[in-house]
């Protein structure tokens, strides 16, 4: 059962934010801890602040032993030997071996898993997902990810990197995105995207109250066009027809019951909730279109946390690991 699942240690490398929480088998978060990566900083020293921030979870949760540790990043990376390629939202973290350091730190078994993928498992698990049996997760943060489940069962692809939703074409010859190719979802929806395009706009001259920020963020955007500001609704609508556009090419290909939303973008709620909702029941095909809901994470900030803590629960059930 799963209230029966050991405490296990959950970290999760974000481009902009490092967590820790320890995450027991009823999927709660204990000791949950949050600094910022400083990713300019380089592997080495990031590494040494999330094995600390680890290790203060232990001590603020009371859980000095846990039974495995979970880490969620995005990647490229390597599941079976826990190595980091090239994420592009860490530049110059190349063949980093974050689980078999990981497993030498805390000395317990370690598993290392793309971060939309541990998302999906945990909202799947814990969160808006359970009781479905089809389901794809999407998280719109400092990039976009993705991950499904088929079946009940996580689908990870032939080389562990399956999922990557956010490399979804929708404008072809569109805007460079992170991963070298032009119009991907990413370079529209993401909260790096959506600010990016915000400055472009000022530094083109356009009138907007952003101008009154010196370098608007992807949250400025969406409450200045909830404050009535024509250009950041220029800039939010754009967004919402990209993610819609996406998921529902998306929803025709899976014909899932329920795609999820998340990531810090989600804050806005309704404001990119409902476009998505409105778009997908006009364009999806009729069969698909009536059967998928789409709805936002119920996990939160916590669900890279829950779902590395997921992830390190279904290692142990293995018996593999990376120490």
């Amino acid at each position: 059962m799963e209230h029966d699942r050991p405490p296990v240690l959950s970290l999760d490398i974000g481009g902009t934010k490092l967590a820790a929480g320890v995450v027991t088998g009823d999927g709660r978060i204990h000791g949950w801890q949050v600094t910022p990566t400083l990713r300019e900083e380089g592997p080495l020293p990031v590494l040494a602040r999330l094995f600390d921030l680890g290790r203060k979870s232990l001590a603020e949760a009371g859980r000095p032993e846990v039974a495995a540790v979970g880490i969620s990043c995005g990647g490229p990376l390597d599941t079976a030997t826990g190595v980091l390629e090239c994420p592009p939202h860490l530049p110059g973290w190349i063949d980093v071996p974050v689980g078999p350091m990981a497993a030498r730190e805390f000395g317990v078994p370690t598993a290392l898993e793309n971060d939309a993928t541990a998302a999906t498992l945990g909202e799947f698990r814990y969160g808006a997902g359970l009781g479905t049996a089809t389901m794809l997760y999407l998280t719109i943060s400092t990039g976009v990810g993705g991950g499904s489940v088929i079946g009940g069962r996580l689908h990870r692809g032939a080389a562990g990197n399956g999922g990557e939703l956010g490399h979804v074409m929708v404008r072809p010859g569109g805007r460079r995105c992170s991963c070298g190719r032009l119009g991907c979802l990413e370079a529209y929806a993401s909260g790096t995207a959506i600010a990016q395009r915000a400055r472009e706009a000022l530094a083109a001259g356009r009138a907007s109250s952003l101008s009154a920020i010196e370098l608007p963020t992807a949250e400025d955007v969406f409450h200045a066009t909830d404050a009535g500001d024509a250009l950041a609704a220029e800039v939010w609508n754009e967004t919402t027809w990209a993610l819609g556009s996406a998921i529902t090419d998306l929803v025709n290909a899976f014909e899932p019951e329920l795609v999820v939303l998340g990531g810090g973008v989600t804050r806005s709620g309704a404001w990119l909730l409902d476009p998505v909702r409105v778009a997908v029941a006009r364009d999806a095909m009729p069969p698909a279109a009536r059967t998928a809901r789409i709805e936002l994470s119920r996990l939160g900030a916590g669900v890279g946390v829950v779902g590395a803590g997921a992830v390190a629960h279904d290692l142990l059930a293995s018996g593999k690991s990376h120490a």
